[in-house]
């Protein structure tokens, strides 16, 4: 399993490549973000975007689990990205991956998008709740926050670094973000703009770079 393991809140996890976080303990994988049908959304809309996108996450997302033998997927909101998004096609693609991994218990967050795109139909099985959800000493929620349960594990600023080389060149690359109360996940959507999150006193960066989870600074 590639990736980097590191501790916190007195609790051993693994940073993931694929823009996921892995808790053994729980047997649990944590994501955010995944914004299902954000393509389809923008096509209704008549915006010429790639095809694909869902799938190449959908196969991304089943990698970690394989890695890991997850046998629970939390994610940290906006599941969903818009009710325009909910197209037969992107649907039809998510249930043939949810049927290759039926024995999976998928909990989500309740985010912002998942308030107006709706919970995902229920055949799908996905167990829905609004925030804030405890495992272990972990809370999970969508927006970054503090809350007196535990560590805060949360995603919607989808953090991003830059880094630089010679000349002018710089590249930026999705990053995790953990501060004194709470961590960040980067976005797990591959078609998601980043860069919301502004970095605080004492908040560790590892950035995903490739296969390589690397710690920053």
């Amino acid at each position: 399993m590639n990736g980097l393991a590191i501790s916190v809140a007195g609790a051993a996890l693994h940073l993931l490549p694929e823009r996921a976080l892995w808790y053994e303990a729980e047997r649990t994988l944590f994501v955010a973000d995944l914004h299902w049908g954000k393509a389809a959304a923008f096509r209704a809309a008549h915006v010429p975007v790639p095809m694909g996108t869902t799938s190449r996450d959908l196969a991304r997302l089943a990698s970690a689990i394989a890695a890991t033998g997850a046998e629970r997927l939390v994610v940290l909101g906006d599941l969903l990205h818009a009710r325009t998004g909910r197209h037969d096609e992107t649907l039809r693609t998510i249930a043939e991956w949810r049927e290759q991994h039926a024995v999976l218990r998928i909990t989500l967050v309740r985010g912002n998008h998942d308030q107006h795109a709706g919970d995902p139909p229920r055949e799908l099985g996905i167990e829905c709740t609004d925030e804030p959800l405890v495992v272990g000493p972990f809370v999970g929620v969508h927006e970054p926050c503090t809350h007196t349960g535990g560590y805060v594990l949360c995603g919607h600023l989808h953090p991003c670094v830059t880094v630089r080389g010679r000349g002018r060149q710089s590249l930026r690359l999705p990053a995790f973000v953990f501060g004194e109360t709470r961590g960040v996940l980067p976005a797990f959507s591959s078609f998601t703009g980043g860069g919301m999150y502004e970095m605080q006193s004492g908040d560790r960066q590892y950035a995903v770079a490739g296969d390589e989870v690397l710690p920053l600074g």
